[in-house]
């Protein structure tokens, strides 16, 4: 959901949580806590046990969830659909187009230029290299934009390297996700700072204070680890669209994407150019937003072409040219390439928005609501009381968005007498609890899993442990910065 959109939707959402979170606890309360708990078993036990694939698995237990929960017979499926479509309406078309510009890098031997820079100097800066390409890359895009394009040159640079893949992807993803949670115009801190009245820039200049070493920790450093946890190699469902070639690096004897009906090899300029086109794009946008008058000519341009799908299918055109056509590849060749990537992740589509049809159902059926009331009931303060409630939310409902704009307005009435810098830091808090352990009612999880080939448990000793590394780390942070403001 677009940034600007999610401000006008949803305060309305946190209004009805605050007043639901100061009605007096009631038996439904108990009962959608524990069909919550029961949906996400059911979940687990059809994957694991019974072998179903993750599609079939999250739509049964939605069902399940929302027959349990009181949602209405008639209203069961529209909760179930209206989660799936608000994920792929969205999401999906980032997924598609994402997976056009990197099959078209990849076959274009643009990774290859990439990644022979990146695999230049030692190969114990890698891994920092990843977290830092991420974390620039991440500022202005969200989490599904930024994966979808750093997947091809990470999974090239784990064939490249005979690395494990979470050596170099769980940089990646700390570099992103942080970002998502802390720092502006991401949608998370965006609503927060709105509901709670926060200055943009102070948010900005603290967020990227704790961003820092939050990505140290959770990526490079927390990398070593989970690769000895989960010692797989590049696979799943972006290895399939991006590392098509059949070629051999010769100095390396690695693997290299590009297609052997390439004639010629983008130059690093434009591959670096046509890689960053949408990060420009959206970080003028973001840009606008701040400092342009609403309603300008400027401001609307931008604010369209900044847009995450326009400047994801800007992309996609100008790697066409500078990955098609100027490399040898005739417009016949070019379609059937954009067709041949869209195969890999139909599969992981499908997931990610029963994912999003599952998380809807949960929400529908109050857990957030009951969560809040438990948090509420606590006498805290309130920026440990903002991140407690947004970890509930989260583990409930697996939505970092419905956990930040909730626990934001949760607490609002207890924050307006802070100060500028404490309500920065509050705002910081709740994004840092809105990241903690994601799980399977989150449809960023199934994006990892499927991208990267991993099976439940792997998927949960590498990113949901990275994710609550980032969670506690940041809160951590938070903590000390409030005690000497």
């Amino acid at each position: 959901m677009p940034e600007v959109s999610l401000l006008e939707t949803l305060r309305s959402t946190a209004a009805a949580a605050t007043d639901a979170a100061h009605q007096p606890w009631t038996s439904h309360d108990t009962l959608v806590i524990v069909m919550a708990a029961i949906g996400i078993a059911i979940v687990v036990v059809l994957i694991v046990v019974v072998k179903m694939h993750a599609f079939l698995a999250l739509t049964i237990a939605s069902l399940v969830v929302g027959l349990g929960s009181g949602i209405s017979l008639e209203k069961i499926t529209a909760s179930y659909e209206a989660g799936v479509g608000g994920v792929l309406g969205y999401v999906g078309v980032l997924i598609a187009l994402g997976a056009m510009l990197g099959k078209l890098l990849a076959d274009s031997g643009g990774a290859d230029r990439v990644v022979d820079t990146l695999l230049r100097g030692r190969p114990a800066t890698l891994p920092w290299k990843m977290a830092l390409i991420a974390g620039i890359i991440g500022i202005p895009m969200f989490f599904e934009i930024g994966l979808v394009l750093l997947i091809p040159v990470v999974m090239l640079a784990v064939r490249r390297a005979k690395s494990r893949a979470m050596l170099l992807g769980i940089p990646a993803l700390a570099g992103l996700s942080v970002l998502h949670g802390f720092i502006p115009p991401h949608p998370g801190p965006l609503a927060a700072i709105g509901l709670l009245h926060a200055n943009v820039g102070i948010t900005l200049a603290f967020g990227l204070l704790i961003a820092i070493p939050t990505v140290v920790v959770a990526g490079p450093l927390f990398g070593r680890l989970a690769a000895r946890w989960v010692p797989v190699e590049a696979s799943g469902a972006a290895l399939a669209v991006t590392v098509g070639g059949k070629g051999a690096d010769a100095e390396t004897g690695g693997h290299r994407a590009q297609d052997p009906d390439a004639t010629r090899t983008p130059s690093f300029t434009w591959t670096l150019i046509t890689i960053l086109s949408p990060v420009v794009l959206m970080l003028a946008k973001a840009a606008s937003d701040l400092w342009l008058p609403s309603g300008s000519v400027a401001r609307n341009v931008l604010d369209f072409i900044g847009d995450p799908v326009t400047a994801l299918l800007i992309a996609v055109l100008l790697a066409m040219v500078t990955f098609g056509t100027t490399v040898g590849f005739s417009l016949p060749t070019l379609t059937k390439k954009i067709g041949a990537s869209l195969l890999p992740i139909v599969g992981v589509m499908l997931i990610v928005g029963a994912g999003g049809g599952f998380k809807q159902v949960l929400v529908d059926g109050g857990a957030g609501n009951s969560i809040a009331k438990i948090a509420v009931a606590t006498s805290l303060s309130v920026v440990v009381l903002g991140w407690i409630v947004a970890v509930l939310i989260r583990l409930a409902t697996g939505s970092a968005t419905v956990a930040t704009v909730t626990a934001a307005g949760i607490v609002a009435p207890l924050a307006v007498h802070l100060s500028p810098v404490q309500l920065a830091l509050l705002v910081l808090s709740i994004g840092a609890g809105s990241l903690f352990f994601s799980h399977v009612n989150d449809a960023g999880f199934w994006l990892v899993r499927e991208y990267f080939g991993l099976t439940i448990g792997q998927t949960i000793k590498s990113w949901s442990v990275m994710e609550t590394v980032i969670s506690v780390m940041g809160f951590v942070l938070v903590l000390l910065l409030w005690a000497v403001v």
